[in-house]
């Protein structure tokens, strides 16, 4: 990504982003904005679920999607997807919300915009976050072959529809969230028809 980098709109992020942290409290906290990439690697990715913003309250975030560190209660979204998984795949709610596990197996644990403002949940969105992410998602869409991109909710979806079908799986359903969790996110089977397509590659299924 490092064509990115050098891009006026992300000079412009990176002006913004560094100013916010000096004068407020931000989330994640600032050596783990790029936690996701850090932990699974372009050429390491298998499976990408696109969320929108982080956790936004203290403690929370840690650059991964849907994910909290240890000792944080989970998040209600989080709680249900641990809920499918375990009515998917039978296996027990684990005791940590740290999602570290599934990234160092391959999948890209990728939120839209990479930081946001203490309490304030979309006020880092429209800044050049969005830009850079779509330009990950592409890239992954051209260079890679046989993915899976697991898509919740209308924001994750309309952010995937330059996905190529023809070349990777593509999952969407509702939004894990309480307000939508019931109008289709449960019961979606993403897990196992996830594991099923990367056994059928012959690619390593995920231990969810």
């Amino acid at each position: 990504m490092q064509s990115e980098f050098d891009k006026p709109y992300f000079k412009e992020l990176t002006d913004f982003v560094r100013l916010e942290y000096g004068r407020t409290a931000i989330y994640p906290p600032a050596r783990l904005i790029f936690n996701a990439f850090d932990l699974c690697p372009f050429d390491k990715v298998e499976v990408v679920i696109i969320g929108q913003d982080p956790y936004h309250d203290y403690g929370q975030a840690h650059g991964l999607c849907f994910s909290v560190v240890d000792g944080v209660p989970f998040p209600p979204s989080l709680r249900n997807i641990f809920k499918e998984i375990s009515n998917d795949l039978g296996k027990p709610v684990p005791a940590s919300g740290d999602l570290t596990r599934w990234a160092r197996q391959g999948v890209l644990l990728l939120n839209a915009t990479l930081t946001v403002r203490a309490g304030m949940a979309g006020s880092h969105q429209g800044k050049g976050w969005e830009v850079f992410t779509d330009a990950v998602i592409s890239r992954l869409n051209s260079e890679r072959h046989g993915l899976v991109f697991i898509l919740w909710g209308g924001y994750a979806k309309r952010k995937g529809a330059i996905i190529d079908r023809s070349k990777h799986l593509v999952l969407s359903s509702a939004h894990p969230s309480p307000l939508s969790a019931h109008n289709g996110f449960f019961g979606n089977h993403h897990f196992s028809q996830t594991n099923e397509w990367l056994v059928r590659h012959g690619k390593t299924p995920i231990d969810w």
